[in-house]
This record gives structure tokens, C-alpha cells and sequence, in this order.
């Protein structure tokens, strides 16, 4: 299975000449999955402390163009996340296009609340948990940015025989901890871990560090993203998965508290 991850820029828009190009060189890649970056089309928004409605309207309508945009690209399998209305709030919502249909796959359930990044402020999580998703003979987990840095989830989706763990960012230039927090979360789990990231200067205290990234089962780095390589591709194997997954640490059983 060929999977392709990606770093995309700073308030993309499904018409634009951008995703033109971006389309083009996908699709180049003949992949049989795509990860996206987290909520991948419009301006970043949740720089402000407080919840505006209108805003969230705005960031919504793009990334539902956005979605359509993704269907286009007629992939088996495209993995990426948006916004909708949930409550007096967002969420942030995983998904899959499989063949073109979409399927709900996670709702974001922790949030920064900090200087550009005001998440909490504009979304909220719910019951729904962490579930895998299958795609064929692969069963997925997502883990919405922030997600990865709780590793207990990586070892959840272990149990619920995931292969492949995904993690759609939106980061600043400092990477070096969310490459720390992927690798572990493939230790503990096994798993491959993918992530894919928004890239470009938002404004003058914030720019998006790109670097997508892709960890082995064992947490060994495949392979990363750059300015001049925004699109890059590695093989899954599925019976690699299954050997680490026999190995320290995977094996070892929760503890009865």
C-alpha cells in the first residue's frame, strides 16, 4: 500500500491556481492513500482568544469546498480532518474518503489554548472516543495534532489491531517534539506513524514549519517533507506491522489497577 503524505500552505483554497499545482503533483504519485494536514483549506482563524460565529462559518463553507476539492482527486483512500458546527462551537472532525464516500472516522478531543493557537475557544470534543477506521485490509487511527503528544491512545489503537496512525498538524517551525511524540507513539503501538503539516508565515508572530513526516513501526523516521519536496511517498507493509507488534513494548499487557 502506497502511502503519500504532505505538507500543504497557509490558507489554500480549492479554486485557487495553489491547489492546481498541489492536485497535479499528487496525483503524479498514483497513491493509494492520501494524508492531508489538519483542517488543510483556508486561513488559519483560531489565533483570536474568543469564538466568533460568522468566522466559524467562513472556515467551515471552505473546507466543505475543500472536501469536494479532495473527492476530485479520485483516490481509493484520501484521510484528513475539518470543522463543523457541534453545539455553540466546532469540531474538529477526521475523515475518510473511501472510493469518494465519506466516513466520519474522529473528533478532536484535546486542545491548545495558547498564543495563535486558541483552540479551545472555538472547539470542543465529545463522547466519541478513539476508534479505528478500516480501509481495506488496514485499520487506521487518527490522532488530530495536539492527540499525538498522549501516548495511551497510540497504545488503544494497538489493541484495536490499528496499523497505521495518523496525525493531520498544525505546527509551528519547532518540530523536533512532534517528531519525539510520532516516534513514541509507533513504539508503544507498533504502527506506522504518518503526519502531514500546514507550511507558510500566517502572520508575524506565526509561521506553519511544513515537515511531514513518516515513523516505522519501530520508531525509526522513513522519511520527511521540505519546502522544495512538499509531497512524499513510502510503501506500508502490513506484515512488518504485524513483527512489531509481537516485540517490546507492544507486547506487553496493561496493568490490572
Amino acid at each position: 500500500m502506497k502511502v503519500t503524505f504532505v505538507e500543504l500552505p497557509e490558507n489554500l483554497q480549492a479554486d485557487s491556481p495553489k491547489w492546481e499545482d498541489k492536485k497535479q503533483l499528487i496525483q503524479l504519485e498514483k497513491s493509494d492513500v492520501l494524508l492531508t494536514n489538519e483542517m488543510p483549506f483556508g486561513r488559519w482563524l483560531f489565533d483570536k482568544a474568543e469564538y466568533d460565529a460568522v468566522t466559524a462559518s467562513d472556515v467551515i463553507r471552505e473546507n466543505e469546498l475543500g472536501v469536494e476539492a479532495l473527492k476530485k482527486l479520485e483516490l481509493p483512500v484520501v484521510l484528513s480532518s475539518r470543522p463543523i458546527q457541534h453545539d455553540s462551537k466546532l469540531a474538529n472532525e477526521a475523515f475518510a474518503l473511501i472510493n469518494g464516500v465519506y466516513h466520519r472516522a474522529h473528533r478532536k478531543q484535546y486542545f491548545p489554548d495558547e498564543p495563535g493557537f486558541y483552540e479551545a475557544a472555538w472547539f470542543k470534543g465529545d463522547q466519541s472516543g478513539f476508534e479505528v477506521i478500516n480501509i481495506g485490509q488496514v485499520s487506521v487511527g487518527f490522532m488530530l495534532c495536539t492527540e499525538v503528544m498522549f501516548s495511551e491512545w497510540a497504545r488503544a489503537y494497538r489493541r484495536q489491531g490499528a496499523h497505521l496512525i495518523v496525525v493531520p498538524r498544525s505546527t509551528e517551525q519547532n518540530v523536533e517534539k512532534w517528531k519525539t511524540a510520532a516516534s513514541l507513539a509507533a513504539i508503544v503501538s507498533g504502527c506506522y506513524v504518518v503526519s502531514s503539516n500546514r507550511a507558510g508565515r500566517f502572520s508575524d508572530d506565526i509561521t506553519f514549519g511544513g515537515h511531514g513526516f513518516a515513523f516505522a513501526p519501530d520508531g525509526t523516521l522513513i522519511a520527511e517533507t521540505s519546502a522544495t519536496n512538499p509531497i512524499v511517498s513510502f510503501e506500508l507493509d502490513i506484515d512488518l506491522v504485524q513483527h512489531q507488534q509481537r516485540q517490546f513494548p507492544c507486547y506487553v499487557k496493561e496493568p490490572n489497577l
